[in-house]
């Protein structure tokens, strides 16, 4: 099984290779993107398997000693969202290709090499056990998001990829700063050795590398306030690109965040991190009901979302941390497929504007169903997924009495519920608009629809991510289970530290 976990990061970067050497051959180069995905889906899979029957699966790259070399570390936490977003990615490469001669897709020869490239800083990013190769790989999804963001060229895509880039930049200075203020003070950059070492430190040096952290990974995160670039970034990409980033990459910040703080004992900035939940829940959700394009009320609601995770890791409880964990598995296919619904929406129509679409209930009944199931587990209607997740939150915040951060929580998925019916009413409902001709920053485009035989691989893959998230909410007992043994082992930190040091520590 150790092999699994190094071919789960190495194979999606041969698979970039191969596919920029045979960029211009549509079928072989698809052919080895696809079967890549699907064959690192398919190895998370049995990774998941043997770490729910066995325990961690951890590889010492090299042989080195964890104090100095690069660690992989495959654990509960992160095989189960590693598999989850594994699947995900699959499913929208699978989109893309059927959405590939439309007008509203992105530039194959480019985008394919480069989300495979995001996928190799995803799975690093998952299973890494030390803190300067989790900097590489933020670096990796970094390079990669900013082409796949601005490959098109159009002026309003460089205009806010310019804005992604600076912001994310700077966040990863802050990173490579923060890794040497840890290395000062601890004398290594391993996580598992963190959690021995920054617990003894100094309250007030402590509480520095914490807040240093929380700056840092939630800038990633886009968490209140430093969520500012998302809403502009996102909806300016082609649409399948959004869903991929919508889906996995703030949720890798949150990630990142619930393994370092949770794992370094900063049950300090609980309440700190509780707050800022709340505020980005209710910023988030406000700004989606202010607007009046399907892309941006989506674009929004992620970071809406993100308060919930952060709701889960500030109550620093075993409940609580674990509701974060399955809102995180809940939320990887759930955005990704309203921003699938999206594209296929801006396919048929040549928008995404809510005043120019309407009636579409009618011509592409699918299509509304297909909307409106995950837009539900958004909103957190039972019996969906966002149900579980968000019951398991609310009960979790009950129990630690902190009623204003439950309140938040529930009006919060009250005006979800709100905007996720505007959407309805805009897109859905209501007389048929004629489709709009035009794109994006006043540029010419020709409109160019989905062929039949593109248009059934794209419903394909939307439905196949919906039947995920209804996958979730059926198996939501098990998944309650696994994300609650993740959430003992980081809040212990005990088990981590001995698989990855040894019996002997």
């Amino acid at each position: 099984m150790s092999a699994l976990v190094g071919l789960i990061v190495v194979v999606p970067l041969l698979a970039a290779m191969s596919s920029l050497a045979f960029r211009r051959v549509d079928a072989l180069r698809d052919t080895i993107v696809l079967s890549s995905l699907i064959g690192v889906s398919v190895m998370s899979a049995f990774l998941l398997a043997e770490v729910e029957a066995n325990g961690s699966v951890v590889v010492r790259v090299g042989g080195w000693d964890p104090e100095l070399g690069i660690v992989l570390v495959a654990d509960m936490f992160a095989v189960l969202v590693l598999t989850v977003a594994m699947i995900t990615i699959s499913l929208v490469e699978a989109f893309s290709i059927g959405q590939r001669r439309s007008s509203s897709s992105a530039e194959p020869t480019v985008a394919t090499p480069m989300l495979m490239v995001l996928t190799s800083g995803v799975a690093l990013s998952i299973l890494t056990g030390d803190l300067f190769t989790l900097f590489v790989a933020f670096e990796l999804m970094l390079v990669a998001s900013y082409v796949l963001l601005t490959h098109q060229g159009r002026a309003g895509q460089v205009r806010s990829g310019m804005t992604y880039v600076v912001i994310n930049l700077f966040a990863s200075t802050l990173f490579l700063f923060g890794v040497a203020f840890v290395y000062t003070a601890t004398g290594t950059v391993n996580l598992a050795l963190l959690a021995e070492r920054i617990p003894a430190l100094d309250t007030g040096v402590r509480w520095g590398i914490g807040l240093w952290f929380l700056v840092v990974f939630g800038t990633k995160a886009a968490m209140f306030p430093l969520f500012s670039w998302l809403p502009d970034s996102y909806p300016t990409a082609p649409t399948t690109i959004t869903a991929v980033f919508a889906g996995l990459l703030t949720k890798i910040g949150v990630y990142v965040m619930i393994r370092f703080h949770t794992l370094m004992s900063m049950q300090d900035l609980g309440t700190l991190i509780l707050v800022i939940a709340g505020l980005t829940m209710i910023f988030g959700v406000l700004g989606a009901l202010a607007q009046d394009d399907m892309k941006r009320i989506l674009s929004f609601h992620i970071v809406s979302q993100i308060g919930y995770m952060l709701m889960g890791l500030g109550l620093f409880s075993v409940v609580g941390v674990a509701g974060a964990i399955i809102f995180i598995v809940h939320q990887i296919p759930v955005k990704t497929v309203l921003f699938l619904v999206g594209a296929m929406v801006e396919t048929d129509r040549r928008t995404s504007a809510l005043s120019r679409l309407g009636g579409l209930v009618a011509v592409r009944p699918w299509l509304a169903v297909a909307f409106a199931l995950p837009a539900l587990s958004l909103a957190g209607l039972p019996p969906f997924s966002g149900f579980v997740a968000k019951l398991a939150l609310l009960d979790a915040g009950i129990d630690a009495g902190t009623v204003a951060i439950v309140v938040a929580g529930l009006v919060c998925s009250a005006l979800t519920l709100l905007s996720m019916v505007k959407i309805w009413v805009g897109v859905f409902w209501g007389p048929q608009n004629a489709p709009a001709f035009h794109a994006p920053d006043s540029e010419e485009w020709a409109p160019r629809p989905a062929t039949a035989r593109g248009w059934s691989t794209m419903s394909f893959a939307t439905g196949a991510t919906t039947a995920l998230t209804l996958a979730i909410a059926l198996f939501a007992g098990p998944l309650w289970d696994m994300s609650e043994r993740a959430a003992t082992e980081l809040l212990d930190g005990r088990t981590y530290v001995t698989d990855v040091l040894g019996s002997d520590r």
